[in-house]
């Protein structure tokens, strides 16, 4: 039993290391998605592109950038950036690109009935 374990036991480590990982990189994605449409939400209500840029990048993972253009009346904004692997023993794992995009229609000024 004990020649078992420690055969497994590395194995486990391993593993559990590889989900956390992963779920690290999810979450950037996720931060990395509400960043690019939060940053488009606020330009098309009429907010200072600078403003909303460092807005995303406030929420954005370290190392996302955010771009913003306007195509005609929609307001699309690219996050993309790279996070590192986790180093140490785990050097052999890579790191992992982030990327999104988020549109948004420009609302008109002093809009309501």
């Amino acid at each position: 039993m004990t020649a078992e374990l420690a055969l497994a036991l590395p194995i486990l480590l391993a593993v559990t290391a590889g989900l956390v990982w992963l779920l690290a990189v999810a979450i950037g994605q996720v931060r990395t998605v509400d960043a690019a449409r939060e940053a488009a939400r606020a330009v098309a209500r009429g907010d200072d592109t600078g403003a909303a840029v460092t807005l995303g990048e406030r929420i954005a993972p370290d190392g996302v950038r955010l771009t913003v253009r306007q195509v005609g009346d929609r307001i699309v904004v690219r996050a993309r950036g790279r996070i590192s692997g986790p180093g140490g023993l785990f050097a052999a794992m890579p790191g992992a690109t982030l990327d999104a995009e988020a549109v948004a229609i420009a609302e008109e000024e002093g809009g309501g009935p």
